[in-house]
């Protein structure tokens, strides 16, 4: 009896360092993201890409990402071993990222690329999955751990780090100096993945063998009763519309931006804004559009948010023009994964749900924003900057579309 206090005093103490060890995990993470994503496109032009060039690198990794992103989720539910994964995926892509500062031309870029798409699909899921689960565990008790402040302390990383790798490129005079503030973030970050506490077993884990958990038997038919819902298959269409739509944007943004004589500085100041906008909604503005315009009225909403905003991108106009499009981000973005979620917990039985959530990435705006960076390469060389109004065109698609989403037609 002696042996089981001290046991049960560490149970009860765990919680409270699990949250600022998934604080600093976040932190670290979203502050790599940040420098690096913003300055890419402008990284891959100063190692030699073509314009033309630039969406389809983007692309391909992409669809690596999209491809491999549920293969190592679910390795690191065979191994049972997310932390060690994660903490290898971010170790693996501090490396590969320094490979674009040593490559030149198209080819060595891509085999740059294909690497560091492959190290980076682990570190999208894992972090979320692991923050979930811990968050889940102490809901019973008293909760230590929430995901929503550790997310949201990684979105303001994320703004600084934009920020501050404008900076780091105008006194480097080169944004290639952003690979190297990734790799050093991501190492730390790999470091901080090891310290996490350990998932604990769960009656879950000790069910149906690894080998039980493919796409056989009840698998394939929970994708298939998930794929007649009609409500879903009409908000595949609209989620791939209106998230492909910032395809474009990925891509040719900030080099239009900086063609227009925009320094690196002004660039990355743009590019946070849309992640304020992003983080605004989330936190105060979506939960009170979404109770008054419902999640079929919201989603119309963002796909009249996503015309207005790449029209204006479309017509090149001043700065504080392009600052008021990027404020939008926060509907075309986040407002329309909210109002995707709503969707989904009433059109979506209980039972499908994880069904659901993975195919709405995968065909959904996974599928759609890979797809359009393939073509956006091909779209720039045609139309320039006028290619945002194809942009424009799909979220007026999709907005006929939002009509009555969000119905009764939940399957039992």
């Amino acid at each position: 009896m002696t042996r089981l206090r001290p046991l049960r005093g560490q149970a009860a103490a765990r919680p409270i360092a699990a949250l600022p060890r998934y604080l600093w995990l976040f932190v670290l993470l979203f502050l790599g993201w940040g420098v690096l994503s913003p300055l890419l496109p402008a990284v891959l032009v100063a190692r030699g890409a073509a314009p033309s060039e630039v969406a389809l690198l983007l692309a391909i990794g992409a669809g690596l990402r999209l491809v491999t992103m549920p293969l190592a989720g679910a390795l690191a539910d065979r191994l049972g071993a997310p932390r060690a994964l994660l903490a290898a995926a971010l170790l693996g892509a501090a490396l590969s990222v320094l490979g674009y500062a040593f490559a030149w031309g198209f080819v060595p870029l891509l085999v740059v690329g294909i690497a560091h798409a492959l190290t980076t699909a682990p570190v999208g899921p894992l972090p979320d999955a692991l923050a979930v689960r811990e968050a889940a565990r102490h809901e019973a008790g008293r909760p230590r751990l929430h995901y929503g402040p550790v997310r949201g302390a990684g979105a303001a990383a994320f703004i600084l780090a934009s920020l501050g790798a404008g900076k780091a490129a105008e006194v480097a005079g080169t944004p290639v100096v952003v690979l190297w503030l990734n790799a050093l973030l991501f190492g730390l970050a790999g470091l901080a993945a090891l310290r996490l506490p350990r998932p604990a077993e769960t009656p879950a884990e000790a069910g149906p063998p690894p080998a039980r958990l493919g796409l056989a038997g009840p698998g394939r038919q929970a994708i298939a009763a998930t794929l007649r819902l009609p409500s879903f298959r009409r908000l595949l269409l609209v989620s791939g519309l209106i998230q492909g739509s910032h395809a474009f944007y990925a891509g040719y943004a900030v080099l239009e931006w900086q063609a227009a004589g925009l320094g690196p500085v002004a660039v990355s100041g743009l590019w946070s804004l849309s992640v304020v906008a992003e983080v605004a909604v989330f936190f105060l503005f979506g939960r009170p559009l979404l109770a008054r315009l419902g999640p079929g009225g919201l989603c119309a909403l963002t796909a009249l948010a996503g015309v207005l905003r790449w029209s204006v991108m479309a017509l090149d106009g001043p700065v504080p023009a392009i600052a008021l499009a990027q404020l939008l981000h926060g509907l075309t973005f986040a407002a329309q994964h909210l109002a995707a979620m709503a969707i989904l917990a009433q059109t979506v039985p209980d039972r499908l749900a994880a069904t659901a959530q993975s195919l709405l990435a995968s065909l959904g705006s996974g599928l759609a924003t890979t797809l359009l960076l393939f073509a956006s390469g091909p779209l720039h060389d045609w139309l320039g900057i006028g290619g945002f109004w194809a942009m424009a065109a799909l979220c007026a698609l999709a907005m006929p579309l939002c009509r009555g989403l969000g119905g009764a037609d939940r399957a039992r």
